[in-house]
């Protein structure tokens, strides 16, 4: 996304390439490949490019036709919490490049026409089959009303990979991941169904007090997961809400066809 809805400047940490399976095997050999530095490459860029070249879940996306590593930290997460469902309406905000639609689109059979997949993201990204995709910064006034009709009903489960385009500066970058997460967490209990689920994003020191209070009214379950495809020193883990409450006066859930 970038600026301020779609995941950071890069996306979803992505692979380079378009990328099922599951879990943590990535059947990849350890590699320690090291690059020359080029005169015009920074030390920062060079230190990511290596990290790339060494990581067996970008070399795992690339073989299995994957838009990025980062399906597979949704997949790890729906191993466990069995989130994806065949006929369900799915939302995917900071969707870019799109591997998290694209295992919706194929786990709740959108691709034929059972579920529905909409996303959003301010980069573009390469159309995926099944997956309704719109490029707009989330955090624009159109931007809620115009995915509700997208959806067509209420969502059985709302996704998050967005993060901001940081600064440099701890407070500030910090001040915006709270403030996307935040709007997701709203928009989410706006557009679920009774018994949808929530998932997104968070960094260091995990959900800010006021999000988790939101999120514990009106959730039965909340708490922090971090799949093991999360880079082992990031600090970027994932917040889970499951089993909504829904609302007083919310329309009936979806059922899957």
């Amino acid at each position: 996304m970038s600026g301020g809805a779609g995941k950071g400047g890069s996306g979803k940490d992505g692979s380079g390439k378009s990328k099922n399976s599951s879990g943590r095997g990535s059947g990849a050999r350890e590699m320690n490949v090291r690059l020359k530095t080029a005169r015009k490459r920074t030390h920062s860029s060079q230190l990511w490019l290596e990290r790339q070249l060494n990581d067996p879940y970008v070399a795992r996306a690339k073989r299995e036709g994957r838009r990025s590593r980062a399906i597979y930290k949704l997949m790890e997460i729906d191993e466990k919490a069995k989130l994806l469902k065949p006929g369900q309406r799915v939302l995917d905000l900071g969707a870019a490049p799109g591997g998290w639609s694209q295992l919706a689109a194929e786990v709740t059979d959108s691709i034929n026409g059972r579920g529905k997949v909409v996303a959003i993201d301010l980069l573009p990204i390469d159309p995926i089959p099944g997956v309704d995709f719109v490029q707009m910064d989330f955090m624009d006034d159109a931007a809620p009303d115009l995915l509700k009709t997208m959806l067509g009903g209420p969502a059985d489960l709302v996704l998050s990979d967005m993060a901001a385009n940081t600064v440099g500066h701890r407070a500030t970058d910090h001040l915006r991941i709270v403030a996307l997460v935040e709007a997701a967490a709203y928009f989410a209990v706006e557009v679920l169904a009774p018994g949808g689920a929530f998932l997104a994003k968070v960094f260091q020191g995990g959900t800010e007090g006021d999000i988790l209070n939101l999120l514990k009214r009106d959730f039965a379950v909340v708490k922090h997961v971090k799949p093991a495809a999360s880079r082992s020193g990031s600090s970027e883990m994932y917040v889970l809400a499951t089993g909504f409450r829904g609302h007083k006066d919310a329309a009936e859930p979806h059922a899957p066809d």
